[in-house]
């Protein structure tokens, strides 16, 4: 399984992402959808529909931007299906690239062998920079809608990550960062899959719990049109920083006396918190020091998963049960059981709202929900197509 993780390298306009993506794309007449027609070795068709019954066809944009697998360089897609090399050319006289890909004008979309994001934007355009990196590289500087500064905060805007490739189509829908707009993703091919869609009246009840709840009400912005993650609300200043200090201290009290068992697929590692104040797993686990609130959210720092097939899904289970609030209920983790998920007074009620008001109850809400698999998450290893749709607000 592709970890939708790899898909994070994304940067905002402060830093440079590692992200790359091709595309093409075709149009139904006037059905407020977006098709596709194969026009490059390995395309996938892609079909995207807007069942807002906000925005007409003319005022979503859709931006196909990653890394090409075909060459490593960072690419985005044409309205035809072509993918071109970011180049600091592309810059326009504002600074910024148009990548965009009018809904209401396009003649036909397919994926090709690719690695990056699907963007939507609603009533407005996204700021794409190409800047040079270290390696003296083009590379793209990605929105970050949950900054104020950036210059598309204010655009309504949601993502489909995903990786195409010779093995397979592996896709999602993501909350991580922020949530703006409901997407849902059906991959048909060896499998018809379906995942990411809200309940009738769903996103309304994302912002009307968020907004009502006295700690995470202060990461609804833009009026209510934007919910931020608390990571980066904490960054931010909006949200506090010791939310979760508390309940890592019980956590780590806990496992001083107690044994923490976690189950991978290398097997069951037991741990204890040792003297130094560090998680000490047997089995070549790395130590874990005791993590901080921000750790918890960003399911990083203490929490961060290595690609080393031991310490990263320890890493990656530990952060769910922190996220979902599980490591003072049992010693045995992961928990599968989303009963017990979000059922303590401290969690992170964020990504509880989203998985309540989805009808698969699957969502990314933070970087490790693909724990047990309750990622909005699809795969397919013969995959015919891909629709995306944008659901009602």
């Amino acid at each position: 399984m592709i970890d939708r993780r790899l898909f994070l390298g994304g940067a905002s306009l402060a830093t440079v992402s590692t992200l790359i993506v091709t595309t093409g794309c075709s149009r139904e007449e006037s059905s407020g959808e977006l098709t596709s027609g194969v026009s490059q070795a390995g395309a996938l068709p892609v079909r995207v529909t807007n069942e807002t019954g906000t925005f007409p066809d003319s005022e979503i944009r859709v931006y196909i931007v990653g890394t090409d697998l075909t060459t490593d360089t960072q690419a985005w897609v044409d309205a035809d299906g072509v993918a071109h090399p970011v180049a600091e050319s592309d810059n326009t006289d504002d600074g910024f690239t148009d990548y965009s890909i009018p809904l209401d004008s396009v003649s036909g979309l397919t994926l090709p062998f690719m690695s990056g994001r699907v963007y939507f934007a609603l009533g407005g355009k996204l700021r794409f920079k190409v800047v040079i990196d270290g390696n003296g590289r083009p590379a793209l500087q990605y929105p970050a809608g949950w900054v104020e500064s950036d210059p598309s905060h204010g655009v309504l805007h949601d993502t489909v990550e995903f990786t195409h490739n010779e093995t397979g189509m592996y896709c999602n829908t993501s909350m991580v960062d922020q949530f703006s707009v409901p997407l849902a993703i059906r991959l048909q091919g060896e499998a018809d899959q379906t995942t990411g869609t809200f309940k009738p009246g769903g996103r309304d009840a994302v912002f009307a719990t968020l907004s009502a709840d006295p700690v995470f009400s202060s990461l609804v912005l833009s009026d209510g049109g934007l919910v931020i993650a608390p990571g980066h609300g904490l960054d931010a200043g909006l949200f506090p920083a010791d939310y979760y200090d508390s309940y890592i201290d019980q956590v780590w009290e806990r496992y001083s006396t107690t044994d923490l068992r976690v189950t991978t697929n290398a097997g069951t590692f037991t741990g204890r918190v040792d003297g130094s104040g560090n998680l000490v797993f047997d089995g070549g686990v790395a130590p874990v020091p005791k993590p901080s609130t921000r750790d918890v959210f960003f399911c990083d720092g203490a929490l961060a998963a290595p690609n080393d097939g031991i310490t990263g899904p320890v890493a990656a289970i530990l952060g769910a049960a922190f996220n979902r609030s599980t490591l003072l209920d049992t010693a045995e983790h992961p928990v599968t059981d989303p009963a017990a998920f979000y059922d303590h007074e401290t969690t992170n009620r964020y990504a509880a709202v989203f998985h309540e008001n989805t009808v698969d109850g699957k969502a990314y809400g933070f970087a490790f929900d693909d724990v047990s698999n309750f990622a909005s998450y699809v795969q397919d290893h013969a995959p015919a197509s891909l629709d995306v749709t944008l659901t009602a607000f």
